[in-house]
């Protein structure tokens, strides 16, 4: 420590002082100065460092510390310097103009947006989309603004990104063709997202807290539900459901959209295609090419270039098919008012923003029973927009079931917000939730 007294004299007998004598006085004065402040900042500056830890509540110093360690997006940040792909007068984002060393290319502009690389890794944006024009169906596009509601939620939940496309990008690749060129403009506006996530309109997430468990494919480039044996052994176009699937932003995932999508409407050799995929798979009845048939194609026909990079995921519902589900979500329901009823810990209201801690403590109660709510319901065959639903079922099933569908995703929100649906079928309905729910309430 400094000694004040010090600084003042070290000798109380007065003399006369000299023009040498105050200039070195001066000058010891100011260093010592310099000295004392230096030492007082430091000390100030571990002070507010423990405080920071032993303090409760949040602080100037906490802020400071906190901040320090955070690495924001800088979305202001574009470099006018050094040129990127964007800058390529031959850059096409359109599916007919192929793109090559896409890895060089944006690792590049990583390179050159920093603030983008940490957490690259898990970064993920949903993909969606419908029709440009009103839906045929008198509440089609109700409906589809609830399946939009509910991918929002869940992007919201998780802090993804999403991009809704309603209009054709190519404009020959209608219906199941459509998303494809909009996956591959997605990759190309998002070279900070190292997945797309594309989900149909008219499938809905029905558990708010599970994440897709990336490190089990960080050998993959490609996921989508499905089952080797019917696709290699059955040669069934309905072993995997291409409505759902989730692609690496990478060269390999360029190369295959380019060769998925020659098999389109757009290709000169769509007829033949739909020749060839129609004798290919026995049970495929209708003669037109399409996504499923064509991927499914690619892993029969192409397995040693495509097979080795795509997962084929049957674990967990990855899009599980509505009639299977919907039969079960009064007794989910039921179950998980069951274990909260008995853990204060998983019905403790809390924030929003840190609904993924909650959903993390859901995991190891749920993974005793191997069971919990289903990942993402696909409403395949109902065709909310159009009306042209599947002659199996009646339009009134259809409608019912994503009603009670999209309302049991939707109470896992409103939870956070105070109120939930006590009818599954009605949707406009919503009451207030007691406190400690659902320990004390039969709601």
């Amino acid at each position: 420590m400094i000694d004040l007294h010090k600084m003042v004299s070290h000798n109380d007998a007065p003399r006369s002082i000299t023009k040498q004598d105050y200039r070195t006085k001066v000058s010891s004065f100011f260093s010592d100065w310099f000295v004392f402040v230096g030492g007082t900042l430091v000390a100030l500056l571990v002070l507010l460092a423990l405080w920071s830890f032993i303090s409760p509540n949040p602080s100037f110093s906490t802020i400071i510390i906190s901040k320090s360690n955070t690495l924001d997006f800088n979305l202001n940040q574009d470099s006018q310097e050094a040129a990127s792909f964007y800058d390529d007068p031959d850059l096409n984002y359109s599916i007919e103009k192929p793109i090559k060393n896409w890895d060089e290319k944006r690792n590049k502009w990583l390179k050159l947006h920093p603030t983008f690389n940490p957490g690259i890794k898990e970064r993920i944006l949903v993909v969606s989309g419908s029709q440009s024009t009103p839906c045929k169906n008198p509440i089609g596009d109700h409906l589809l603004l609830r399946f939009f509601k509910n991918k929002v939620d869940y992007c919201r939940i998780h802090g993804y990104d999403i991009f809704y496309n309603n209009v054709l990008l190519q404009p020959k690749m209608f219906f199941f063709w459509a998303k494809m060129p909009a996956v591959k403009a997605a990759m190309v506006a998002h070279p900070e997202a190292e997945w797309i996530w594309w989900v149909d309109s008219d499938a809905a997430f029905t558990d708010m807290d599970f994440k897709l468990p990336l490190d089990k494919y960080k050998d993959h480039n490609f996921v989508v539900y499905g089952w080797p044996k019917l696709i290699y052994e059955k040669k069934s176009w309905t072993g995997l459901n291409a409505g759902v699937f989730l692609i690496r932003n990478c060269q390999w995932s360029m190369d295959l959209i380019e060769t998925w999508a020659k098999m389109g409407p757009q290709s000169t050799e769509y007829d033949k295609w739909g020749q060839t995929l129609q004798s290919t798979f026995n049970d495929k009845n209708f003669p037109q090419s399409d996504d499923q048939s064509g991927l499914s194609y690619l892993l029969l026909k192409e397995k040693d270039k495509w097979g080795d990079k795509i997962y084929l995921e049957s674990e967990y519902y990855f899009q599980g098919y509505w009639v299977d589900i919907i039969g079960q979500l009064d007794n989910i329901t039921d179950k998980y008012l069951g274990i909260e009823k008995k853990m204060p810990s998983l019905r403790r209201r809390h924030a929003e923003k840190v609904s993924e801690r909650y959903g993390k403590l859901w995991k190891e109660y749920l993974i005793k029973d191997k069971w919990r709510r289903p990942f993402i319901t696909h409403f395949t065959g109902c065709e909310p927009c159009s009306g042209d639903h599947n002659p199996i079922y009646s339009w009134e099933t259809c409608y019912n079931a994503m009603q009670k569908t999209l309302n049991f995703a939707d109470n896992q929100v409103l939870r956070n917000y105070g109120f939930v649906h006590k009818d599954l079928l009605d949707s406009s309905s919503v009451s207030p939730l007691s406190f400690d729910f659902p320990s004390n309430s039969l709601v």
